[in-house]
């Protein structure tokens, strides 16, 4: 039989082809843990051989690193303690003068619901330690002077306190900051489908193969049960919950999420689920919703219209803003 010299050049590159796919490392799925930010960061990364994963997974647990640093109230040479210690205020890196701003924007837009400057409240409660305890009132009264959406100006990097006495604490966004950081450095790496969570902040990057991401939302009083599975894409999910840290006294659940006109665990939700184009957003608007309660909460998220939310109020109920049916999962 003759060959036709047109078809022979067309079988061999193909052949050709197919020899070198195989030669080529296969695309694997990587999965990496680390305590960073007083939690548990885990980062979830594929689409690349597991080198490139490797060395960009080490590169984003690395910026988290940097990002604890300077932002975190455990480290004293971070902005945070030493904006603290300063009696008129500081000047604070790029990075905390970003956080800080979109912290400072929630906290006007919220009418204080979230507050930055809580520094000292936290630690009179002493809910991250091994022995909190409820404080006295007028220690809870001393705390709260001067606190509040206004404590606090910021131009350019320089920031002012009121009073030389607040102590920061962003504590309520740093971590989604960090978490939208190391996004970016993934992302950098050539990586398109990861996932990283730390403590309950995540973000889902691209999607699994042919699927959007799944993320099952915790009830906030069945520890293995879920309470809604939602479905997103190149988003953040954020939940705020009573169950994450708390202690029991007198029958009476005691967290740490405050209300900063109280001085004292917000009463009024269970849990909030913020899902969000950032996980910083995601974080302020979450500890926002809960000391706002349904009601309030769900008026303060109109303003962002990037967010939607799902809000498990005290009695159990559930309140959800109209966008949030978009991401709900079918079963």
């Amino acid at each position: 039989m003759a060959w036709n010299r047109p078809l022979i050049i067309v079988l061999l590159a193909v052949l050709l082809a197919l020899t070198w796919w195989r030669l080529q490392p296969e695309d694997e799925e990587i999965r990496r843990s680390r305590l960073i930010m007083g939690t548990v960061v885990e980062i979830m990364a594929e689409g690349l051989e597991s080198s490139k994963l490797e060395t960009a997974v080490d590169a984003a647990f690395a910026e988290i690193a940097r990002l604890d640093k300077l932002l975190s109230v455990y480290h004293q040479d971070s902005d945070v303690s030493r904006l603290s210690q300063s009696d008129n205020g500081s000047q604070v890196t790029a990075e905390t003068a970003e956080v800080l701003a979109l912290g400072l924007d929630v906290a006007l837009r919220s009418g204080g619901g979230f507050d930055l400057t809580l520094g000292g409240l936290k630690t009179l409660w002493g809910i991250d330690g091994e022995s909190p305890s409820i404080p006295r009132h007028d220690a809870i009264a001393a705390a709260l002077i001067g606190t509040g959406p206004t404590a606090l100006t910021l131009d350019g990097r320089q920031v002012t306190k009121r009073i030389p006495e607040l102590q920061i604490d962003l504590g309520g966004i740093a971590k989604g900051y960090a978490v939208d950081r190391a996004i970016a450095v993934l992302k950098q790496h050539g990586i398109t489908s990861a996932a990283i969570n730390a403590g309950g902040d995540m973000y889902l990057l691209g999607q699994r193969p042919q699927r959007p991401w799944r993320i099952g939302i915790q009830h906030p009083r069945e520890k293995d049960d879920v309470l809604e599975t939602v479905q997103v894409s190149d988003q953040a999910v954020v939940t705020s919950g009573d169950y994450e840290r708390f202690f029991v006294q007198g029958g009476i659940r005691y967290h740490h999420i405050f209300d900063p006109q109280s001085g004292f665990p917000a009463r009024d939700c269970q849990s909030v689920t913020i899902i969000a184009d950032s996980v910083a957003l995601g974080d302020a608007l979450a500890t926002a919703v809960f000391v706002l309660g349904p009601e309030t909460g769900l008026q303060l998220l109109t303003q962002y219209p990037q967010a939607e939310g799902l809000i498990v109020a005290a009695d159990g109920t559930l309140h959800a803003s109209p966008g949030w049916a978009h991401y709900r999962a079918a079963p």
